[in-house]
């Protein structure tokens, strides 16, 4: 064999390595399955995505465990939505032993502030308005191209697509809202976590909790509440797929609303259930709200 040959024949199998190599799935991590369905959406098939908290699950009292730290500590790209969101990541990261940062999916997005126990806060729930989720998948795509270079053009092409998508959606739930009477516009819910919806479609959303699950409501807020929703003539009540019902349903039987079913806010359902993606649980919540709202008086 000449030197020409040889040379080629051993540089082969380093190809065939270097080949695999460039092939190998980007391992994601998602604090929580709304943002894993939209990582993977502009990820696609060169991005396999882990999701913290599963299907149904409370990403505000979400426990990790050994294997979430497992997860983490493989991860190539860690996303986290932020602004309070997920309080438990910085003990997971320090028990996990994960040396990268995390990317704020959330940084960018016009955020919103309240008064909660004398406390201004940031309301964290900003993937309940589609628009805001177009920066998501800018973010998104910014991360999975400094992370693969070579798959850039898919994930771009992925983010291009997605975009479109979510600009449906928002046209969508315009197109299902805004004949509805801004009077009637009126839904009681488990905890206030529609609050960049509300200041889209122009609803107004009562709740006995504030912006995280974590927080208790007092005899005083959840007789106030009453009695605004006797006073502005809410009809329907809704529960969450991830909280606890109880205190909507003593609120709904002092008041005389009716359930109108559950809302998928911050998380998916299982593969099974209405809302298995991102795109499926805000179409599912529209039709659930709109139709709940043309009740009200």
């Amino acid at each position: 064999m000449s030197k020409r040959l040889l040379s080629i024949a051993l540089a082969l199998p380093l190809a065939g390595l270097a080949t695999a190599a460039s092939a190998r799935d980007i391992q994601a991590v998602a604090s929580f399955t709304v943002l894993a369905d939209v990582v993977h959406q502009v990820g696609g098939k060169h991005v396999k995505v882990t999701s913290l908290v599963g299907p149904n699950g409370d990403p505000h009292e979400f426990e990790p465990s050994p294997a979430d730290a497992k997860h983490l500590k493989a991860a190539d790209v860690v996303f986290v939505s932020g602004e309070g969101l997920e309080g438990w990541m910085d003990r997971l990261i320090s028990a996990s032993g994960y040396k990268g940062t995390p990317v704020v999916v959330s940084e960018g997005i016009k955020l919103h502030t309240m008064e909660e126990d004398g406390k201004t806060v940031t309301d964290p729930h900003v993937w309940n308005d589609p628009v805001n989720v177009t920066i998501w998948v800018k973010n998104i795509a910014s991360a999975l191209k400094a992370a693969d270079p070579e798959d850039a053009s898919t994930f771009e092409a992925n983010a291009a697509a997605y975009l479109k998508t979510l600009d449906a959606m928002n046209a969508f739930a315009h197109a299902k809202i805004d004949p509805i009477p801004e009077d009637r516009r009126k839904v009681l819910t488990s905890h206030d976590a529609f609050g960049y919806f509300g200041a889209e479609y122009k609803v107004t959303f009562l709740s006995p909790l504030g912006v995280s699950t974590e927080t208790e409501a007092s005899a005083g807020d959840v007789a106030r509440l009453i009695e605004q929703i006797k006073s502005e003539g809410v009809k329907t009540f809704f529960f969450e797929n991830s909280n606890d019902p109880r205190l909507v349903q003593q609120i709904a039987k002092a008041t005389g609303a009716k359930s109108g079913g559950e809302l998928y806010v911050e998380s998916l359902s299982d593969k099974n259930g209405p809302a298995p993606t991102y795109e499926k649980m805000f179409r599912y919540n529209v039709e659930q709200l709109s139709s709940a709202m043309q009740k009200n008086s």
